[in-house]
């Protein structure tokens, strides 16, 4: 689903012009853009939540010619899917094991040592 589908839905659903729902979704996506850019999480109960991590600078490497390059400090977001979500997705779909806090904790020390 992209952006345009999730208007067209939402104005569907709403009965609302394609404008409307538009500028709705827009809000949405700015306040949570904003509240990310100030390093606040975000959780919406039942979907998931997203946190930003701060990455410091390293010295990494141009994979084609070998060259050392400075990589910039940096923050990213991170989405980590609710209990809900995942459930819903995953009805019928057989048995997946259950994601933990060690595969996140993993991934954290995966990334660290890559820079």
């Amino acid at each position: 689903m992209t952006k345009a589908d999730l208007i067209v839905a939402i104005a569907d659903q709403l009965k609302l012009p394609a404008g409307r729902a538009e500028l709705i979704v827009d809000q949405i996506f700015d306040g949570m853009v904003e509240a990310l850019k100030r390093g606040e999480g975000i959780e919406i109960r039942g979907f998931g939540s997203f946190t930003i991590r701060d990455y410091k600078a390293y010295e990494g490497r141009n994979p084609r010619t070998g060259e050392t390059v400075h990589v910039k400090p940096k923050r990213m977001a991170f989405f980590r899917v609710g209990k809900e979500l995942r459930e819903r997705v995953n009805e019928g779909k057989g048995e997946l094991a259950p994601e933990t806090d060690e595969d996140e904790d993993e991934l954290g020390e995966l990334l660290e040592e890559a820079n």
